[in-house]
């Protein structure tokens, strides 16, 4: 006789049906929409199917700037993932070993978490401001970024490095390395997919951050901004066509990101 689910399993199936379709629909239509005929509009039906609102994104906008916003944008990710990752490896290093006022850094270091976004965008203006500095994506906007990728990256590294054996860099030392060689040829490559999972949040925090480009950014927007300046102004589908080109290119990173990491499993199981 089969097992007979009873009325939770139902209950919690149909929650979990709703939470897809609220977390997919959106993004669905926007998709969907994206390929509206030359004449559609912004909402069903579709006029017609086409990609001649794709082909628009590169011809001259009378509002906003969807190359030059991409560009600061994929920038700026590729830097702040980059530092993420450096500070994150070294703070998950340096806190293996206790110090005198390891705790209040440890605190310092994830308060930001706690802080509303807006709040710390306006503190850095507002500080940038005082230091007669003008704020800049590549200055202040890195900073602010930084405030929300750097604490996620440390505690993922604190989690990686509390379920590390230090058996396998003792192994190393016995046989003759030093500690260089230890960390370059044993921890570095156990810790690897850890690390690529640290830069691909960092570079989506980052690529992706609004409330804390608000004020930090100066004259010069990135995507996200660009794209809330253009939801006042643009009235045709070429905005849900940029969303569907984004939005596939965050899957291509990640799906890139995911590749990586099997192919290193592979070196190591091999």
């Amino acid at each position: 006789m089969g097992d007979r689910r009873g009325l939770g399993f139902y209950v919690l199936a149909g929650f979990f049906v709703l939470f897809v379709l609220f977390l997919y629909g959106p993004m669905s239509a926007i998709f969907i929409l994206s390929f509206q005929g030359p004449s559609g509009g912004l909402t069903f039906p579709l006029n017609g199917m086409s990609l001649h609102w794709f082909g628009n994104l590169f011809e001259k906008q009378a509002v906003g700037d969807f190359g030059a916003s991409f560009s600061r944008s994929l920038i700026l990710g590729l830097l702040v993932m980059a530092v993420t990752v450096v500070v994150a490896l070294l703070a998950g290093l340096a806190f293996r070993r206790h110090f005198l006022g390891a705790t209040p850094l440890f605190y310092l270091t994830i308060a930001s978490l706690v802080v509303p976004s807006i709040i710390v965008s306006l503190g850095i203006g507002v500080l940038y401001q005082q230091l007669g500095m003008r704020p800049s994506w590549f200055g202040s906007g890195f900073g602010a970024h930084l405030t929300w990728t750097l604490p996620f990256g440390v505690l993922i590294m604190f989690a990686v490095f509390n379920r590390f054996s230090p058996s396998y860099e003792e192994a190393g030392r016995d046989l003759g390395a030093s500690p260089w060689q230890t960390f370059w040829h044993v921890l570095l490559p156990m810790i690897a997919p850890s690390l690529i999972g640290v830069g691909l949040f960092g570079f989506s925090l980052s690529y992706d951050e609004f409330a804390r480009s608000l004020l930090t950014m100066g004259t010069y927007n990135t995507l996200p901004l660009e794209i809330y300046a253009m939801t006042t102004n643009v009235t045709t589908p070429v905005l849900y066509a940029l969303g569907t080109v984004t939005t596939l290119f965050s899957f291509l990173v990640i799906a890139g990101t995911v590749g990586v990491i099997a192919l290193i499993g592979r070196k190591r199981a091999s």
